[in-house]
């Protein structure tokens, strides 16, 4: 795979998505967790949803329970606790695992195409990648990075 927009994703509802839907537009995919310490950063990223969508942003959130148990509800549990909770209107995906055998095909693309500090495993929730209109991934963010605090680099993108 050359390009996020050569995968498809099962979206919350079980729907399948390809992600060629979203060809010109730039991401932020993220793997979330709904139990974790950083869970408040539903609400920066539903914020940064709601400032840039119209110039091409989507954000993208992959529910995950590899770390801590921290995502351990159905679907319909973790959809219906991002939107009472945190009003979320950006797209949803089923539960997927980031690392190991198990992990998601397009995980395993964006940790191949940019790496962490210790390599290129998932280290916890709030994972986050920036993908530009081409489908080629910018950056990668620290779960401890905030979504408002890459709003710079999300205009850049947009701006391409």
């Amino acid at each position: 795979m050359t390009s996020i927009n050569d995968f498809s994703a099962r979206s919350i509802d079980g729907t399948t998505v390809d992600l060629a839907t979203y060809s010109g537009d730039v991401l932020l995919v993220v793997n979330t967790a709904s139990q974790c310490g950083f869970t408040p950063q539903y609400q920066g990223l539903q914020e940064l949803h709601e400032k840039f969508a119209s110039e091409g942003l989507r954000v993208l959130g992959f529910p995950c329970d590899q770390f801590g148990g921290q995502e351990p509800g159905a679907d319909d549990e973790i959809a219906g606790f991002c939107e009472r909770n945190f009003g979320v209107t950006f797209p949803l995906f089923s539960k997927v695992e980031v690392n190991g055998d198990g992990a998601d095909p397009i995980f395993r693309w964006l940790r191949t195409e940019k790496g962490g500090i210790l390599g290129d495993s998932i280290k916890w929730n709030f994972t986050k990648f920036l993908v530009g209109r081409d489908g080629q991934v910018i950056d990668r963010y620290a779960p401890t990075t905030k979504p408002e605090s890459i709003t710079s680099d999300i205009e850049k993108a947009l701006a391409t």
